[in-house]
Order: C-alpha cells, then structure tokens, then sequence
C-alpha cells in the first residue's frame, strides 16, 4: 500500500483529534525522489491509543512508545478512502512492498546507560521535542502528506541539499546514545555519496573504539547493507578513515600496503584490489557474494614472502578459509551463510585449472551449490586484477552445452546393488560409490553392467 497506508494511518489518528506525520527515512527518500523501503509515522497518540484506533495491532515496543500497524488493520479505512474518491493516489509509485507500518509516540529519551537504548521515555505532544533524540538531520524531518508540507526543526533540508550527514544536536552524545549510528553515519554517507560533516566525523574518530558495545549482530547487518546497498567501496574507504574498520575488521585493514605481483595484479595492493571488487559488486548482490568478495584474499596479509621469481602467498586460500571462519563465528553468521562464504573463499582459485579438469572433477565444480556466486566472484576477481576472462568464458559455455542430466546422471548403481553383490556396507562403500560416479561422469562407464564390472574388477573381494 506504500504511501497511501501510512497516509491514511496519519489521516485516522487526526480524526482522532492527535497531531500525526510522517518521519525518519521515509521522509528523506521522498524529498529525494526515492521510493522509500518503509514508512514510519509519528505521533503524540499514546501506545494504549494507537492500539484503541486500530485493531490487530503489534507493540513491539510499547515502553518506547512504538507500535505495529499492519495493512489489514486499516482496511476499512482504506475502502472508505476508495468510496469517497481519493483519486490524487492513483499515479503514485507502489514500489514499495509496506503490510505494516510503525508508529511511534513522540518521545523525549533520557539516559543511555547500556549505549543502545534510554533509561527513560518521556511521552510527548510536541514532535520538535521527539525530533532532538534522533540520528542525523536528514532522517530527522517529519512530513504532513495531507498538506504535503514539511516540518523541519533540525535543518534536514539545508543538509539535503548540501549532501551533509550531520548528527543532531551534540555529536558525542547522539553517538554514546547508539553507537550504532557511527556504522549508520557511514552507511549513509556512502550510500547518497555525501560528506560526514567535520564535528560529526571527530566524534566517531574518538568514539571508534566504544562500537564493541553494540551486538555483534546489528554489526554484522550493518556491514552487510554496506556492502550490498551498492556503494561498497566508498563505505568501506570511509569505514577506515574513521577509524572504524580498525575495530569492526581488522582483518580488511591488514590488507593495506602487502603488495601483489604486478603480473598478476597490476592495480596494486590487495586493499586496493578488494576494493575495486567491492566496486563491482553487482545490484542487488546476495550478501554471501558480497562477504566472499570482501574476504576471498583475506588469507594474503599473513602468508606473503618475496621470493626470487615474485611475490607470493603459499596457502593463502586455507589461511583465508580458517581466518574467515573466525570473522563468521565473531560476527555471528547463521551456518548456511558461512558455509557459503568459505565455499567461496576455498573454491576461489580453482578457476585457474578447469580447461585442465578432467569430466568429472570440472562436472563436479559446477554443479556446486550457488554456483552462479563462485563464478561471479571469479568475474569479479579477474575484472579487478589482469582482466583475462578466458576461464569465465570457458566455464559459460561449458554450462550452456551440458544438459542437467550429464551434469547430475542418475546413479550407475547404489549401496544396495553392492550388498547383493556381497560387500560390506562401510567407509569402501563411498570410495566405491565416488569412483563409479567419476567414470560415468567421465564417460567411461555407460551402464549397470559396466559398473559392476568396473567394480569387481577395481574393489575385488
């Protein structure tokens, strides 16, 4: 419903006799001409009376006076706005997917002793007070989409329009509140290309080291949206001026000033190459892609040596494997996600040997799981180095001439065919199994008979 469902949220607690507007992010997008992704509103209703208004409502956080309106409560008002001819909606954008919208009494925050959320709430019925306790300027306006006229007590508009990210009121004490918003200051700033204003930028320099009070979790998600919301590279070159890169990954900085072979990798150092690739990083970009592209050389810093042929790195990709892994657990990544990001990491440079690949090994590499991402991340890899793409290209069309079925044939023959043939079910079962599947896929074995056959002959009992 997008932005006909939050005005018509606005619309029915004035009907109720409470000041109501649109706020935060949605605001800002809009001025921008961006479809935002949600809707917020503010409002001096009480919890307790927002949930009076509309029925099946969610308080996700009443103590902070924030409440949970989904679309199907609302949809009475929705068909009465229809009966009455609301037709000013009827061109508008419905991009955005928003069931539900959050609705937030105006508050005042006192006291952050846990850095993330307030000791106190004050409920309020001036929005200018709710404003002061948010991030940034440009997510703190309010917009009245009935009269479609802003309310701007911060100086949001100026900072729009001179592409600023600046914290509201005092720097250091929006940042001690959440120190989150240092990440966010940083996201945001990459994302619409502005500059962190300089008192801004000076609190996050000295507050750096305080992120390690915020979840692992919301660190992670942040990251995450740095390096998928499309402007990866300028995100993380801000995370290290800040000083934030230094604490969140370590690792990453690391990559500074370790030289690579020129003939390899002619752009320069393997910071400077992991961030032409984030650069690259297409949209939108599953967020496994985007960490095996941000850690794919995360093994390089520890392992280089200067040999008398070149530069080297000898096991850097199992050095990166266990390093990423530890990046995984700290940063709390469910199983599937970092089972993918080190299948990325581990299969990285294998593309360098598959016109050299047998049938079934190359058959077996590209019916890995998410393959698309391994060969993305090999693209990428080659873009942001020499720029050959011979493996690509030969790997394209490898897939476009194998059937599904010569890709993944029906077995040969099973564990059950090898029972009645008299082996013993055990470890040899698989060795069997792996070596039958290896000839068929190679094309030397084409039927039951020649795999058993292969079997008594090569697995004697």
């Amino acid at each position: 419903m997008s932005k006909v469902f939050a005005t018509s949220i606005v619309r029915t607690l004035r009907e109720h006799g409470h000041h109501a507007y649109l706020c935060g992010g949605c605001v800002r997008d809009l001025l921008l001409g961006r479809e935002p992704a949600d809707y917020d509103v503010a409002t001096s209703a009480l919890p307790g009376e927002v949930m009076r208004i509309f029925p099946e409502t969610y308080a996700v956080g009443a103590q902070f006076g924030v409440v949970l309106v989904p679309v199907s409560s609302l949809s009475s008002v929705v068909d009465e706005l229809n009966h009455r001819g609301h037709r000013e909606h009827r061109g508008e954008s419905e991009s955005a997917d928003v069931s539900v919208v959050e609705v937030a009494t105006f508050r005042s925050d006192i006291g952050y002793s846990d850095g993330r959320h307030p000791d106190e709430v004050r409920f309020s019925q001036d929005p200018r007070e709710d404003v002061q306790r948010r991030d940034f300027t440009i997510n703190g306006m309010m917009l009245d989409p009935i009269k479609n006229e802003v309310l701007d007590f911060v100086g949001g508009q100026k900072d729009l329009k001179a592409e600023i990210i600046r914290a509201i009121g005092e720097a250091e004490l929006r940042f001690t509140e959440d120190k989150l918003r240092m990440l966010r200051a940083v996201r945001f700033a990459a994302r619409f290309g502005y500059t962190i204003e300089s008192a801004t930028f000076a609190a996050i320099r000295k507050l750096a080291p305080q992120i390690h009070q915020v979840s692992r979790e919301r660190v992670r998600d942040e990251l995450t949206k740095m390096l998928t919301e499309g402007h990866a590279r300028e995100a993380f070159l801000l995370l290290d001026a800040t000083g934030l890169l230094h604490e969140v990954l370590p690792e990453i900085e690391k990559m500074k000033g370790v030289e690579q072979p020129p003939e390899f990798h002619p752009e320069g150092d393997v910071f400077v190459h992991t961030l032409l690739l984030l650069e690259k990083l297409p949209q939108p970009c599953p967020p496994t892609l985007a960490w095996g592209a941000l850690l794919h050389d995360v093994g390089k810093p520890p392992t280089v040596r200067v040999a008398p042929d070149r530069i080297r790195f000898d096991d850097h990709v199992d050095v990166g494997v266990t390093m990423a892994a530890e990046i995984c657990r700290r940063l709390r990544f469910s199983n599937d996600d970092t089972e993918q990001i080190l299948a990325l990491i581990r299969n990285h440079m294998r593309f360098a040997q598959v016109m050299q690949m047998n049938p079934s090994t190359l058959k077996k590499f590209l019916r890995m799981p998410r393959f698309e991402e391994h060969l993305e991340l090999h693209r990428l890899d080659c873009q942001a180095s020499h720029g050959i793409l011979s493996a690509c290209d030969f790997v394209r069309a490898k897939l476009a001439e194998t059937p599904p079925e010569d890709m993944r044939p029906a077995p040969l023959i099973t564990g059950d065919d090898l029972i009645e043939a008299g082996y013993t079910p055990g470890p040899l079962f698989r060795k069997i199994l792996v070596a039958v599947e290896d000839g068929q896929l190679d094309g030397r074995l084409q039927s039951h008979e020649d795999a058993m056959k292969f079997v008594r002959r090569e697995f004697a009992i």
